[in-house]
């Protein structure tokens, strides 16, 4: 918890403007020495920018910093770490093929006495930061090798061996499992206990309140409230994100599935490699399935391989119970299945093409007639898209990277339901997205079955699974360990403990 009063950074008065369209107004932040500090708002809010001018990745247009009660100049990253500012991005900046030494100390290399690199004090020293960390990482291996929460941890070993006093953290845990989530935890809470102040950006509540000490929330680029955690209810802190008072979390809604007819689809032994084992299930028309399971489960390579982004070692599908080969994702798209990815930036969009470009990437056979494209159809079917799927702004012809990661993610969506798909799968679908873009797309979810489609859901976040799915398959190391049907369920806790393994 908090360790003292005084103010390590402050931001006073920021403003910033990205195309004439004010981003951040006024806006003041704080953080005192030894804090855990959640920002919060929604997706375009402006938490990420923000920060990024904090870390000098951005020029604010007016405003002061000051850094333990200095006023600070900061243009530039290198600026930011003389002030003992380190980020860890949502998109790690870490080197793949270089080993976690190398990438601790990169552009901080150890030299010799022949200025050459010298690799064993590069080694020695982050054995050092990882021993300090508490962490049992092999700093020579490379980077690619580890998991995603190594990596996490990693970056943050970076960041501390960069002496950082002020460790800013964005979405730190949209990819972990719930063991990795408390490994992070652990050094966080030993970082401020040395006097390390954090700036955790979360749009996960109950982290949020296990974590951190107070709140900032923002909106629409202004500061909404600033609030101790233990002074504010989760409620009230929804309703400052989304401005509304009525936003809540799905709860379950019984719906009766019909199972004695003709599966919609069906896996037959599925077998990729050693990651997912002689799998077999039946899905229904208009029923939500949702695969629970810890990192590495092989949830994602199940449902990779179902969609023919990766080989089968073996087994077999079926569509509407005929027999279907599926070798690759145009074979998917021509059975009828839809693919939103985990991650969009980098599998789901084409990030400098358009909002129409992406939405029209999936569908450009079906607007065609004799090899010629029918504008008509494609202006028809963008703009309905992002009517439908209220992306903001409402502009066809914007840069998809210029939109907040909520309306990127409904921009996938919109692009795949164009298709006019039977069978939906989804991995992922609401990381790194606001409370209320997460509501919305769960709504959708529902929606989408009523409609008699089926959809395959991936979630790491339980509530949601709870929130709308029919059955709950639970993955471990690459079977199906546990087949719930979600009236079974009794609560969060409850299919905590089947994922973990642990007998209920």
């Amino acid at each position: 918890m908090m360790s003292s009063s005084f103010n390590v950074v402050e931001m006073i008065d920021i403003s910033k403007s990205f195309f004439g369209v004010k981003v951040l107004d006024n806006i003041s932040f704080a953080v005192t020495s030894g804090e855990i500090h959640a920002l919060a708002g929604e997706n375009g809010a402006g938490k990420s920018t923000l920060m990024k001018i904090l870390q000098g990745v951005y020029t604010m247009d007016s405003g002061v910093i000051q850094i333990a009660g200095e006023t600070a100049s900061i243009h530039s990253f290198q600026d930011a770490r003389k002030y003992g500012i380190g980020m860890v991005f949502q998109e790690f900046s870490l080197v793949p093929e270089l080993s976690v030494a190398q990438n601790i100390f990169l552009d901080r290399e150890h030299k010799n006495k022949l200025h050459f690199f010298d690799e064993k004090e590069t080694i020695r020293q982050s054995k050092l930061v990882m021993e300090e960390l508490g962490l049992d990482i092999d700093v020579t291996a490379k980077v690619s090798t580890l998991g995603r929460a190594f990596q996490q941890l990693t970056e943050i070993a970076k960041a501390i061996a960069g002496d950082a006093k002020i460790l800013i953290l964005d979405e730190p845990t949209a990819s972990l499992a719930k063991e990795e989530v408390d490994a992070l935890f652990k050094v966080l809470k030993q970082l401020t206990a040395r006097g390390v102040s954090i700036v955790y950006i979360s749009h996960r509540m109950d982290e949020i309140y296990r974590i951190c000490d107070r709140i900032t929330i923002l909106r629409d680029g202004k500061k909404i409230t600033v609030s101790s955690l233990s002074e504010i209810s989760p409620q009230e802190i929804i309703a400052h994100i989304t401005g509304r008072k009525d936003v809540k979390m799905l709860s379950h809604e019984g719906r009766a599935i019909e199972r004695l007819t003709t599966p919609i689809f069906e896996a037959i032994g599925i077998q990729v490699g050693n990651r997912v084992n002689n799998v077999s299930f039946k899905l229904y028309p208009g029923e939500i399935v949702g695969l629970a399971g810890l990192m590495g489960s092989g949830r994602t390579e199940l449902v990779r391989a179902i969609f023919g982004l990766d080989k089968k070692d073996n087994g077999s599908i079926k569509i509407d119970g005929r027999d279907v080969a599926i070798k690759n994702p145009r074979d998917a798209i021509a059975h009828g299945f839809a693919f939103i990815p985990e991650d969009r930036r980098r599998q789901g969009l084409v990030m400098e093409h358009s909002v129409k470009q992406n939405i029209l990437a999936a569908n450009l056979s079906s607007l065609s007639h004799l090899n010629f494209l029918s504008y008509s159809k494609i202006n028809s079917v963008v703009q309905d898209s992002i009517i439908n799927f209220e992306v903001r702004p409402p502009e066809a012809n914007r840069e998809v990277r210029l939109l907040s990661g909520g309306n990127q993610q409904k921009v996938v969506i919109a692009k795949w339901m164009a298709t006019n798909p039977k069978i939906v799968l989804m991995d992922e679908p609401t990381v790194g997205v606001d409370i209320g873009t997460k509501v919305e797309i769960m709504k959708l979810v529902r929606s989408i079955a009523a409609k008699g489609k089926s959809v395959i859901l991936i979630s790491s976040e339980l509530p949601e699974l709870l929130g709308v799915c029919d059955r709950i398959l639970v993955i471990r190391k690459g079977k199906i360990a546990e087949e719930l049907d979600r009236k079974d369920v009794r609560d969060e806790d409850h299919l905590q403990m089947i994922v973990q393994g642990i007998k209920v």
